[in-house]
């Protein structure tokens, strides 16, 4: 029997998946990856659409990139979207119900970028950022220490931030969004919270790995009383952070677990488990990669992404050596399928996020499924240029 046809169906991608009131006609998620085209956080008229061709195209689920929160200093820049404002949510609106008559089912990612915003920036620029302990680190730091950019949160304004989510949740169901993603994922606020660098809090919301999600698990609760109990709530996180790609918040098995336990209790109904390479181990002795374990840990579904489809890995670390992927082969499925084909086979993943590949093709979920790998490997820098 010739190697390919021991290869599991592609059909493995296509099933549908039930989570609470949301339906998935197949497994394929294009995940939030900020496009930044937004104006003073409205979003372009451009976004219905792109959503649109997506949901056309064969995705099961939509996640629009970061949507800043109900809060004066959630946003990074003005290029940062927000779901709160009149002005922003008529044109979700007008998003969501292109992506639904099209078919598909769209969430948007919540997020409060803490001191990833940077101090001085607008809106409200007389405003000083928000983080644990008033800290920042810079993208790609080499820098071993944070340095302070601003007092750290007091529990009113934690408390606030909190609020800010709850509202922007209920803001998404109001609008026609399928659920939320809240993300506490690549260093911004809720990440903050979780990461010893940026948090040296010595109150309840400081300390261990596990009193460092209380930020978090706050979060989730307040979302959760918000949208009800039949509104899908997924939960973004990653070991990684835009500021170290090496960092690990978990460093073996127990730590994760110990990490992941509140949070899937707080009200989670999917783990969207960021990394940036799929077929990369999370742990030595374990093929297993982070979402694999995150499953294992706490038996919630969970989204696994991270290079899937690419000739390449284009991030920065991608020389290191340690990449397993071939040059692209437009006449053959590439091994980053293969790999979460067999996640999937093994019940080590639930939904599988294709990202870049989305972006240069809004047909990609059709062309899996017709098995076209020739309409693959077109990924460059160039189509961040423009929405289409």
């Amino acid at each position: 029997m010739a190697l390919e046809d021991k290869r599991l169906s592609i059909g493995g991608l296509f099933e549908p998946l039930q989570v609470k009131s949301l339906s998935l006609q197949n497994r394929i998620v294009m995940p939030a990856m900020g496009r930044h085209f937004n104006d003073d956080g409205v979003p372009a008229e451009a976004y219905i659409d792109y959503f649109r061709r997506r949901a056309e195209g064969g995705t099961g689920l939509l996640i629009t990139e970061v949507a800043a929160i109900d809060h004066p200093v959630s946003q990074a820049s003005p290029g940062y979207g927000r779901m709160h404002g009149e002005d922003a949510l008529a044109v979700w609106r007008r998003v969501v119900a292109a992506v639904h008559e099209a078919g598909g089912r769209i969430m948007p990612q919540l997020v409060h970028c803490g001191t990833v915003r940077p101090v001085g920036a607008s809106p409200n620029a007389d405003l000083g950022p928000l983080s644990p302990s008033g800290l920042q680190m810079d993208f790609e730091s080499s820098a071993p220490e944070a340095t302070k950019v601003a007092e750290p949160a007091s529990i009113a304004e934690i408390d606030a931030a909190i609020e800010g989510f709850a509202t922007s949740a209920r803001l998404a169901k109001e609008a026609g969004f399928d659920g939320i993603e809240i993300h506490g994922a690549h260093g911004y606020l809720i990440d903050q919270f979780f990461w010893e660098k940026m948090n040296k809090r010595t109150d309840r919301y400081g300390g261990g790995l596990v009193d460092r999600t209380r930020f978090a698990v706050e979060v989730i609760g307040a979302c959760r009383a918000a949208v009800g109990p039949d509104f899908p709530i997924f939960f973004r996180w990653s070991q990684w952070k835009q500021q170290d790609y090496w960092a690990k918040l978990c460093p073996t098995p127990r730590d994760m677990a110990a990490f992941l336990e509140p949070i899937a209790k707080a009200g989670v109904d999917v783990l969207d488990v960021s990394t940036r390479r799929v077929w990369e181990p999370e742990f030595p002795g374990s093929d297993m990669n982070a979402a694999g374990w995150t499953r294992k840990i706490t038996a919630l579904p969970t989204i696994t992404v991270g290079s899937i489809t690419l000739d390449h890995d284009p991030l920065p670390g991608s020389d290191r050596g340690d990449v397993a992927s071939d040059r692209f082969d437009p006449d053959r499925r590439p091994r980053s399928i293969d790999h979460v084909l067999a996640m999937l086979d093994r019940g080590e993943c639930d939904l599988v996020a294709i990202g870049r590949a989305l972006i240069a093709n809004p047909d990609a979920a059709n062309d899996i499924a017709a098995e076209r790998w020739d309409r693959f490997g077109q990924y460059s820098r160039d189509a961040l240029s423009t929405l289409v």
